[in-house]
């Protein structure tokens, strides 16, 4: 058997607490996308930290990048226009 989809279940059944797990998961996407961005920009611009340890770090900042924007904005959009 093969799964064609998946429901994603809501957190709330009340409008404003789903207005406030989106206002939450978008606070927290911005966050990431912040931080991981200056960590990005921050070795890439500062040739001292070319080294294993920050080429890492700078590995683990995208690879965050990609699961968040694949996960909170579906989150968000089932919280905010109140689909499954």
């Amino acid at each position: 058997s093969s799964i064609a989809q998946f429901l994603l279940l809501v957190f709330s059944d009340t409008r404003e607490l789903q207005l406030l797990h989106f206002w939450l998961f978008l606070d927290i996407y911005l966050a990431a996308l912040l931080s991981n961005g200056l960590i990005i920009t921050a070795i890439a611009c500062d040739h001292h930290l070319h080294t294993p340890m920050y080429f890492f770090l700078l590995n683990l900042s995208i690879l965050d990048l990609g699961s968040i924007s694949t996960i909170l904005p579906k989150a968000m959009a089932s919280s905010l226009w109140d689909t499954r």
